[in-house]
């Protein structure tokens, strides 16, 4: 995307095209892009919530698709395309009844069957092991009812529906007819957006019109529940992924929002008597670096030891954000603002990290100069600098550490291998997620030690395991709090993943753009309005 083109697109034959317009012709325009959103975004490749995890995938699925349940603004979960449900005296069959107005984008029906498909395909998937470990049978009734039938009662079954981590996106049962490890090309879904394929420009924009047969729930929106009301008539995600350029564009009016912009730039947003910057996202971001718990040298557990020790999360915090009031270190398994925070095993940070303490463990592990592989996501400012500054803390110690440059789908391709680096594989990279997900052991795939059964990084404790387990069936909050410092203890010592700190990041927007709502993690376009 080039700004200079653009506006002299704007300046020069817009201009000319708009003098030759008759005025009737010309209002309507106006009001056209009146009701036109622009977004500034990274490119989004995958298109299927169940075969990834990127957060612009799962930004597309809430647009066009639909889900059972979804989290209100206090993380609880409320029914979304579901009109009623009950549990049987037994606490084993669940039965949901379908509410009225519900139907895909090419004009079918939708029905239970398209339910009882995508559950089984999100049963696949790790956000939906738990309920899969429970799960008797799922089967359709009749066109609007469905069960779920369990082999023994799990009194969590709505929350995990409704889990933000990875919701029950509906697909159409022809879609979701398939494993997740194939993923749908289609873009037909029930939700407030139809994806626009004649508009789609492959690696430039994404387009998304008004679902003009969605019908609401009569509830106000709140979070990502209650009534997703569009009132704009098409939204285009422009590929920017240069945040100079988005910056730009938004001063010059050709986008209207900027979901991440980096903090070095925050002072020119707030210099702009036409942008605000905005927090959508309270709790913040959580940064952390997985390790290819599969391969040397992180298959041993002293190795990724090592780097819990090596972090100093002060110098990498400053490098993805300069303002101190924007940033926290995180010492708890469970986030900083979670009802689990705790500090059992927090002993291993320290302020500067240390790194000889590092070192030591290195050598303990027996490692012997193996090239460790940092994917380093270029068109993501803040991880790029995070990951170039983990790079120098490696060598400094005797590590044979190497920056693999990509785009951000690049390295979403990649992190997918988990062979060695002979054949394409990786041994870290950095990745972050809103800090309410840590606080949520059952459907967070961030707090798995299951191994290949779990995301990116595969790390395996099975005595961990065993105590995540147990958390579905404990009734109260402090049950789950003595049970969260045994499993940090553990954890600790494992070293699954490592923290870098916690940063709140804005997002900027023009004045014109109001009614956006903050979704910890998640871009939404229901509710925005241009005035």
């Amino acid at each position: 995307m080039t700004i200079s083109r653009r506006n002299l697109v704007k300046g020069g034959m817009a201009a000319v095209a708009a003098v030759s317009m008759p005025l009737g012709v010309r209002a309507q325009a106006t009001q056209s892009a009146a009701r036109t959103v622009r977004v500034a975004t990274s490119n989004v490749t995958i298109f299927d919530p169940y075969s990834t995890t990127n957060i612009g995938t799962f930004n597309h699925a809430l647009a066009i698709y639909d889900t059972l349940f979804a989290l209100d603004s206090t993380f609880t979960p409320q029914p979304q395309m579901v009109r009623k449900w009950d549990v049987s005296d037994d606490k084993k069959t669940y039965t949901f009844e379908l509410r009225d107005g519900l139907g895909w984008h090419d004009g079918t029906p939708l029905t239970a069957a398209d339910c009882v498909a995508s559950i089984h395909r999100w049963l696949q998937i790790s956000s939906g092991q738990l309920v899969q470990e429970r799960a008797k049978e799922v089967s359709k009734r009749d066109d609007k009812t469905f069960t779920i039938a369990l082999k023994e009662p799990l009194g969590l079954l709505i929350d995990q529906l409704g889990n933000s981590s990875g919701p029950v996106f509906i697909m159409r049962e022809r879609d979701a007819d398939r494993p997740p490890t194939e993923p749908v090309t289609t873009h037909i879904g029930s939700g407030p957006f139809k994806f626009n394929q004649a508009l789609f420009k492959p690696g430039a924009s994404l387009a998304y019109d008004r679902n003009e047969k969605y019908v609401p729930r009569q509830e106000p929106p709140n979070g990502l529940a209650g009534g997703k009301v569009v009132n704009i008539d098409r939204a285009i995600w422009e590929i920017i992924d240069n945040p100079q350029t988005a910056v730009a564009a938004l001063q010059a009016g050709e986008v209207d929002f900027y979901e991440g912009p980096p903090a070095e730039l925050f002072q020119l947003i707030e210099s702009d008597p036409n942008l605000v910057l905005e927090n959508l996202h309270q709790s913040g971001d959580d940064y952390v670096v997985r390790m290819n718990c599969l391969q040397l040298p992180f298959n041993s557990e002293k190795a990724r030891q090592a780097i819990l020790h090596l972090i100093d999360q002060e110098a990498f915090l400053n490098v993805m954000t300069p303002n101190p009031k924007l940033r926290h270190t995180v010492t708890s398994l469970f986030g900083n603002d979670t009802p689990y925070t705790n500090d059992a095993n927090t002993g291993w940070f320290k302020k500067g990290g240390d790194p000889e303490k590092a070192r030591q463990l290195f050598k303990e592990a027996g490692y012997a100069g193996e090239k460790v592989v940092i994917l380093q996501p270029t068109t993501w400012a803040p991880v790029s600098n995070a990951s170039q500054l983990l790079a120098a803390a490696l060598r400094k110690i005797g590590i044979n550490a190497e920056l693999a440059p990509s785009d951000w789908a690049g390295l979403v391709a990649r992190r997918n291998k988990q062979g060695s680096i002979e054949d394409g594989g990786w041994s870290m990279f950095i990745t972050n997620s809103s800090d309410v997900s840590f606080g949520r052991p059952s459907t967070s795939s961030w707090l798995f030690l299951n191994g290949e059964k779990g995301w990116y990084g595969w790390p395996k404790n099975d005595e961990y395991e065993a105590l995540r387990a147990k958390w579905a069936d404990l009734d109260t909050l402090e049950e789950r709090r003595t049970l969260a410092r045994k499993m940090q203890q553990i954890y600790w010592d494992s070293v699954g993943q490592v923290f870098l700190g916690q940063v709140i990041s804005p997002a900027a927007r023009r004045k014109a753009l109001t009614g956006l709502i903050g979704v910890p993690a998640f871009m939404v376009m229901w509710n925005m309005r241009k005035v």
